[in-house]
C-alpha cells in the first residue's frame, strides 16, 4: 500500500501557501528561537520512583556525554546512552550504551538500574549557533585574520 492509501498525503510544494497561512519573509522563516540546555554534567540524580527512573532515563538519552549506570547487583557501567526503548513495565524497558573500552552495545533494562550519574562532559555545552557567532564577531571585532564561517571541528 501507498503512503495515501493509509492516508497520508504527499508534502505542498514549498510555494503553495496553507489555507489561512499568512505570507512571511524568507528572513522571518530563517529565525528559530533557541532554547536552554540543562547543565546536567555531574549530576547524580535520586530514582525514588517508576516516574523518576523514566524521566531521567529521558534527559540522559537527550544528553551529549557519558552516563555510568550502577545496576541493583551493585555493577557499574559508563558509556553513551544512544537508545531506549520504552515499555509499559520497567522490565520491558531497556537502554542501550556505547562502550568506550569495546564496541559491545549492551542493552540494560530498567528494572536492573539502581543509580544513574551525568559522568561524561557534555559535548555539546555552549555550542550553540549564538554561541559560535558570538565568538566570530569577537575574533573580527578584535581584527583577526582568516577568520572563517566554518565551523570549529568536532573534539
Amino acid at each position: 500500500m501507498s503512503g495515501r492509501e493509509h492516508g497520508h498525503e504527499p508534502p505542498l510544494p514549498h510555494h503553495v501557501p496553507l489555507a489561512g497561512a499568512s505570507p512571511r519573509s524568507s528572513d522571518e522563516l530563517e529565525v528559530v528561537p533557541g532554547f536552554e540546555r540543562e547543565n546536567l554534567q555531574g549530576w547524580i540524580p535520586e530514582l525514588a520512583s517508576e516516574a523518576d527512573i523514566r524521566a531521567v532515563i529521558e534527559k540522559a538519552f537527550d544528553y551529549r556525554g557519558d552516563v555510568t549506570i550502577t545496576r541493583k547487583d551493585g555493577s557499574k557501567i559508563a558509556g553513551y546512552l544512544f537508545d531506549r526503548r520504552v515499555g509499559p513495565t520497567l522490565a520491558a524497558s531497556a537502554v542501550r550504551l556505547m562502550l568506550a573500552t569495546s564496541n559491545e552495545r549492551p542493552a540494560i533494562p530498567y528494572s536492573e538500574i539502581a543509580g544513574l550519574a551525568f559522568t561524561g562532559r557534555d559535548t555539546a555545552a555552549g555550542k550553540s549557533y549564538e554561541a559560535w557567532v558570538k565568538k566570530y564577531w569577537e575574533k573580527r571585532a578584535k581584527g583577526e585574520k582568516n577568520i572563517s564561517i566554518e565551523p570549529e571541528g568536532l573534539e
